[in-house]
């Protein structure tokens, strides 16, 4: 039997990640209207400013642009007609300023144009949702910092190509993700700082902007006041300046792209690595317990690794919205008719993602379960054999270079073959006889003795700057 459904707002079912998230709430659909409207008031107040807008004309723009005050789905129809909100949202803004002032009503939207209107409302939803971001990858680097210090000689198993490399500190690893982190968020750090307002008008050349200003300006010198009306926006908006009018020019679209995809592959990589460490053979950290969390509809034994899982989804799906982003580089003309559009749905999930991912980071690396006994026992597995790159240097200068490492190849070989530990092959080995005695055997083959520069490369990466704490949140 076929169903049908009324359509409902978008509830995070099919993306848990984010799902609940404080992210989700500062992309949503009325935050996007009100970034618009933020943008269409502040623009009347910058015009005020200059005095081409009325200054009471400006202040009833204002207090119309509440979001609560308009049909988000009644917009959203209309848009399909338009092809892009604004029109509408003009229209009815118009009105609901006509109801208090009709004078003012004839300045809204003075000289922009639908374009102008949307990307500055896009920075401003970026921007407070870069705010939230970086909140929670500074808390996420403090927790790191705190794994990193309590496990700077915990030793475990480095693992290349999948298999037990040498051995290295849980205190590296831990600090290896804080890096990451912190080179997210100097990331963000640096779009947020840039992110642009839109003034062009209809192609680009201020023209609207130009010739209403003319009609109002006692004394109007059209190259001065474009610049004034940037730098006045920019200021009511807290955005950035950009040094020309970017419709066509979409850089800060790919730039904030870039940043996103960067913080989830960053938290997606820690992700990744908790996931294999999580595993039941492995078994060396476990996610926070919390009760009824990561259970199998199927099998009543298991607890899923649900927050690293919920990371790296996000990691997995960002890059492939940032494709789309850039791609709309590539755009016709001096406004696009498709491209521009493309980027809206893209760079809302891309920010929700980032959001979510970074949000669920902080959970996990507050309370990461580490089992340092286990990776104590994960290290024999291989009966010394992790360390054979140390027996091969200590050996050099009797054997040669070439020689101890064919001997030590050979040597894991049997020892895998017969499963003996590596240690007792090797007594039987004659080129060794009177070369090493067992402490000095025994001293080579503890792993905990052969971490390198380790603990003093987290004592040096803690000893560095800490992620910066954002700004607060425009209001």
């Amino acid at each position: 039997m076929s169903e049908t459904f009324d359509g409902g707002p978008d509830t995070g079912l099919l993306s848990p990640v984010r799902a609940g998230t404080p992210v989700e709430e500062a992309v949503c659909d009325r935050a996007w209207l009100q970034a618009m409207l933020d943008a269409e008031a502040a623009l009347a107040r910058a015009q005020a400013g200059l005095g081409t807008v009325p200054a009471d004309a400006a202040r009833a723009i204002t207090r119309a642009a509440r979001a609560e005050r308009f049909d988000l789905r009644e917009l959203a129809l209309a848009a399909r007609e338009t092809a892009n909100p604004v029109v509408g949202l003009v229209r009815a803004l118009t009105d609901a300023v006509a109801a208090e002032s009709p004078a003012a009503a004839e300045y809204v939207h003075r000289g922009s144009t639908s374009q102008d209107v949307l990307d500055t409302g896009a920075m401003l939803v970026a921007h407070r949702a870069i705010g939230m971001i970086r909140a929670d990858l500074a808390e996420v680097s403090r927790s790191l910092a705190g794994l990193a210090e309590r496990h700077r000689d915990t030793v475990m198993a480095a693992r290349t190509l999948c298999l037990h490399a040498v051995p290295t500190t849980f205190g590296l690893k831990a600090a290896g993700w804080r890096q990451l982190t912190l080179d997210a968020e100097a990331r963000l750090a640096a779009t947020q700082r840039t992110l642009p307002v839109s003034v062009g008008g209809a192609a680009g050349t201020l023209a609207g902007y130009l010739e209403y200003a003319a009609l109002d300006a006692q004394a109007f010198d059209p190259a001065s006041y474009a610049d004034r009306l940037v730098d006045a926006f920019a200021a009511e908006t807290s955005l950035s300046r950009p040094p020309l009018p970017w419709h066509g020019l979409r850089t800060p679209i790919a730039d904030l792209a870039a940043a996103l995809a960067m913080t989830t592959g960053a938290l997606g990589k820690m992700a990744a690595d908790v996931q294999v460490l999580t595993r039941t053979e492995i078994g060396e950290v476990a996610e926070p317990e919390v009760a009824g969390r990561g259970a199998s509809s199927a099998m009543p034994h298991k607890r899923n690794p649900v927050l690293s899982t919920l990371i790296r989804s996000a990691a997995l799906q960002v890059p492939l919205l940032t494709a789309g982003l850039t791609q709309a580089l590539v755009t016709e003309d001096e406004r696009s008719a498709g491209a521009w559009h493309a980027e809206w749905l893209l760079l809302r999930e891309g920010l929700r993602l980032a959001g979510g991912a970074a949000h669920t980071a902080v959970e996990l690396t507050r309370a990461l379960v580490v089992r340092p006994g286990r990776m104590r026992e994960n290290l024999e597995l291989t009966g010394s054999q992790i360390v054979t790159e140390r027996l091969a240097v200590a050996l050099a200068p009797v054997l040669g270079k070439r020689r101890a490492k064919e001997l030590l190849a050979a040597a894991s070989v049997t020892a895998d073959r017969e499963a003996r530990p590596l240690a007792d092959v090797l007594r039987t080995l004659p080129e060794l006889a009177g070369h090493l005695d067992e402490k000095r055997l025994a001293a080579l083959l503890d792993p905990a003795g052969y971490t390198g520069a380790a603990p003093d490369l987290v004592t040096r990466a803690l000893a560095g700057p800490a992620a910066s704490l954002p700004p607060h949140p425009l209001p």
